[in-house]
């Protein structure tokens, strides 16, 4: 480390209850303050021997002030641009069209059709991981089965519910 840090690390640990004051009325929060000093270290981190520092309270002081404007721009900045477009009260889904949506009925009354022709401990494996959204590891535990054959149960009831549908397509 050379000098230049180790001074100013030092004075840091020294004047830092002052420096979290003045950061404190730049940024208006001591939150924010303590996160500022701590950015402070890491540029102090950084400062090389090459010019040296005359007066290394004052380039600290002036360092900590910099690092708050920095910060107070930021935040101007980020303001700006999100602020800068009204949010609409609500954001509206196009609605489909009267065709969709009768298709879309229909479809959803043949995959209900489907699901009740499937063999019971097949529609349980289908609603449970379709509907609640269970894990086939959990489906496999709560059921007392393999999770192989809760796969098995569950591609049976998809091609079953696709076979179904497409049914209706051909005709």
């Amino acid at each position: 480390m050379n000098s230049n840090v180790t001074i100013l690390t030092e004075l840091l640990l020294k004047e830092r209850p002052s420096l979290l004051r003045l950061i404190r009325r730049i940024v208006g929060s001591v939150t924010d303050a303590e996160d500022l000093t701590q950015t402070l270290w890491l540029r102090i981190q950084t400062v090389t021997d090459n010019p040296p520092i005359n007066n290394k309270q004052a380039y600290l002081y002036r360092l900590a002030r910099n690092v708050a404007l920095d910060r107070l721009r930021s935040f101007d900045r980020h303001n700006a641009l999100f602020d800068s477009a009204p949010i609409p009260d609500e954001i509206e889904a196009p609605l489909p069209s009267a065709e969709t949506h009768l298709i879309d009925q229909e479809n959803l009354k043949i995959i209900q059709h489907a699901i009740e022709d499937l063999p019971p401990r097949c529609r349980e494996v289908f609603i449970l991981r379709k509907v609640e959204n269970l894990k086939i590891v959990e489906i496999a535990e709560r059921l007392e089965m393999s999770p192989s054959m809760v796969a098995r149960h569950l591609q049976n009831a998809l091609t079953h519910c696709m076979t179904q549908l497409n049914k209706t397509d051909a005709s």
